[in-house]
């Protein structure tokens, strides 16, 4: 099956309403695979019962498509620069479908795992997306649609649980499965239909070296960080696969620094906009899934302790449904704040709405419209950040490296997702309060949490101070032509119009033209 001509404009850019269509498949895409990460998240106190495996066995589930997904994104996104960014997106729909089908197939642990593994190799889905956006969007509309594609990981993962939790109720476990991989074929057929293949490509060879090193060293990291808690945190175990992590990439890096078409350039990477932004969505990450983490637990837990609210998962589902909505309500303002103001001002903006969100939600936790409240402020201000970064990124890297250096963005966040359950956990773990024979998490248990994403919010603002300040172009096209010809630059003068308004690099940031 052919894609459709998309119809262009003089620059070469799709011209509405095939932007319109261009943008919506993309962002379904994004959605379709945050849903299939929550998906899971109804069965998973039934799966040891399920799949007759241990509690601890069965949460390779969930560590087998976090693991994937941080190996995968890196390489995917290079792989796009280098091949074609809906070729590999397209790629990527399909081990969604194919690891729905493995699991929805499955009735033991070991399919189970390896089907969530396929659906983790898709997580290069919104990086691709974000990347084809740039590529193909009309400069005016670029900042409102990858804000719209990027919002789309918590906008999936909020409208995730409550979808998730009436299938769980009113259906077999396995319709969960077959409805995700109905939902990533649709995405599939969008993407053929609506999205043409980007022209913008870097070539090269594949550092597989680079690859292999930096999926092992994050294998490491992310495993001592979701097992530490089972295992022990000052367990060998635990304790090796930290210490070996931090080997692995140290000798990465110096390997990478050598190569001569490294996996992930880390020169670009070092440049101080990119550098901040990387290390700000870790906060960003962390303070998107602590919340929706949290507020489900909190609901849950029996009224009879006196500060529960007693609820059911998709009552708990439906509380947060409103958050994904505000998410999705915010980006076009995200983008539009950023075309005036700059993508820092967005980011801190956003870090900002982010930590109000959690502060106010430390005196509001007593009725469930104080938890709808804070989860639609968090999530505004989620909308704003998430928003900025892919903005921030491309801002300050070449066209043809766009795919590898949003996919590290999204794997920063990732690993800052990693580390919020890690924490949540190892508090609510240590704070406990006697309910009958059982301990539950105490109020200031996640209280404290709730400090904690506060604490994010400000450390995101904090970094965001340290990006280069946003500078409007006054240079006309003509003058920019004069360092970069059109022809050089794919999307001709349009791009180099987008690229002065984009970018916070200083005036003599040389312009980087794609190899052909």
């Amino acid at each position: 099956m052919s894609h459709a001509s998309p119809r262009t404009g003089d620059d070469g850019r799709a011209t509405a309403p095939r932007a319109n269509a261009v943008v919506a498949a993309l962002a379904f895409g994004g959605i379709v695979f945050s849903l299939m990460q929550s998906l899971v998240i109804p069965i998973v106190p039934d799966l040891p019962k399920l799949l007759g495996a241990s509690p601890s066995n069965s949460s390779w589930a969930i560590t087998a498509t976090l693991l994937a997904a941080a190996v995968a994104t890196p390489v995917t996104g290079r792989l796009g620069d280098m091949i074609g960014k809906r070729r590999m997106l397209l790629v990527s729909l399909v081990l969604l479908v194919a690891g729905s089908v493995t699991a929805a197939l499955s009735d033991s642990l070991v399919p189970l795992v390896v089907g969530r593994a396929l659906q983790g190799l898709a997580a290069g889905v919104v990086p691709l997306g974000i990347s084809i956006m740039r590529d193909e969007l009309p400069p005016e509309r670029l900042g409102s649609a990858t804000a719209l594609m990027s919002a789309s990981q918590g906008v999936g993962g909020a409208l995730g649980l409550p979808a998730a939790a009436a299938i769980a109720d009113n259906f077999d476990w396995h319709t969960l499965f077959w409805a995700s991989g109905a939902a990533g074929a649709l995405a599939a057929v969008l993407v053929l239909v609506f999205v043409p293949e980007s022209k913008v490509r870097s070539g090269g060879r594949f550092d597989l070296v680079g690859a292999i090193g930096m999926a092992a060293g994050l294998v490491c990291l992310l495993l001592a960080v979701s097992k530490g808690a089972g295992w022990g945190w000052t367990s060998g175990t635990t304790l090796g696969l930290f210490a070996a992590a931090v080997v692995v990439l140290l000798l990465w890096g110096l390997f990478e620094l050598r190569v001569k078409e490294p996996l992930v350039d880390l020169r670009t990477s070092a440049r101080r906009q990119v550098l901040f932004t990387n290390v700000a969505s870790i906060a960003v990450g962390f303070s998107l899934y602590m919340t929706i983490l949290i507020v489900p637990q909190f609901l849950q837990l029996p009224a009879a302790t006196g500060y529960g609210l007693g609820k059911s998962l998709l009552t708990a589902g439906l509380v947060m449904a409103p958050m994904g909505l505000v998410m999705m309500a915010t980006a076009p303002v995200s983008g539009r704040v950023t075309r005036a103001r700059g993508p820092k001002t967005t980011l801190m903006i956003g870090a900002l709405i982010v930590a109000a969100g959690y502060g106010l939600n430390i005196v509001l936790m007593n009725a469930v419209w104080h938890f709808v409240l804070v989860s639609c402020i968090i999530g505004a201000g989620v909308g704003f950040t998430f928003g900025a970064l892919p903005a921030l990124v491309m801002g300050a890297v070449p066209a043809s490296e766009t795919g590898a250096a949003n996919s590290l963005n999204t794997l920063m966040r990732a690993i800052g997702t990693s580390f919020a359950s890690a924490v949540a956990a190892v508090i609510l773990s240590q704070m406990t309060t006697n309910f009958g024979s059982v301990a539950l998490p105490s109020e200031n248990g996640f209280k404290t949490v709730m400090a904690v994403g506060v604490g994010a919010g400000l450390l995101a603002f904090a970094l965001a101070s340290f990006i280069p300040r946003h500078r409007r172009a006054t240079a006309t096209a003509d003058t920019a032509s004069e360092s970069a010809t059109p022809s050089a630059v794919p999307g001709g003068t349009a791009a180099l119009a987008r690229h002065a308004v984009n970018t916070t690099e200083p005036p003599n940031q040389p312009l980087h033209a794609a190899k052909e």
